[in-house]
């Protein structure tokens, strides 16, 4: 089954980046192909993309992810980057992370092209950084159709910070 399967692969990293707080880790998916590429085809096989009319991967795990599910449902590919990191005019918003703050930015231009997007990232937990891109998105006239991601922390109570569906291949 592959909860299973991703759960026995993602590696726990206690107190990184800080005391308190345990990192899971799926980069190791991405060291076994076969796992990776049922990984994509369980996101890609989601109702939202027929809805969307393109993808927002955030930073930067979550790029890994997006391109890959972008090739495969033939959906545009927009990244929400880190600060310093994107040229041209952008829109940028800050979050709170459980162990510190940050910012994203997005192309202003890219989001001119398209009215609605569905996230996906790697992992659930606080929702900040998804939070800040919903945000984003928003406040320029666009709708966020829906979050996809890899893995939620539930107990960090991520998901009721939207009013969009949030769907995870697994719950922990």
């Amino acid at each position: 089954m592959l909860q299973d399967e991703i759960k026995n692969t993602i590696k726990d990293y206690p107190n990184f980046p800080k005391d308190g707080i345990i990192f899971k880790d799926i980069l190791p998916i991405f060291e076994n192909p076969k796992l990776f590429e049922k990984v994509i085809n369980s996101i890609s096989g989601n109702k939202m993309f027929k809805k969307t009319d393109a993808i927002i991967a955030i930073d930067a795990r979550g790029f890994l992810l997006g391109s890959s599910i972008a090739l495969k449902t033939s959906k545009p590919l927009i990244l929400a980057r880190k600060p310093g990191k994107l040229p041209g005019e952008l829109i940028t918003g800050e979050y709170q992370l459980e162990y510190g703050k940050n910012s994203l930015s997005i192309q202003k231009e890219a989001l001119k092209k398209f009215s609605s997007y569905v996230i996906v990232d790697d992992l659930l937990a606080t929702g900040g950084t998804v939070d800040c891109i919903a945000r984003l998105i928003n406040e320029n006239g666009r709708n966020v159709l829906g979050l996809l991601t890899v893995v939620e922390l539930e107990s960090l109570d991520g998901r009721t910070r939207f009013d969009f569906p949030v769907e995870s291949i697994i719950k922990m």
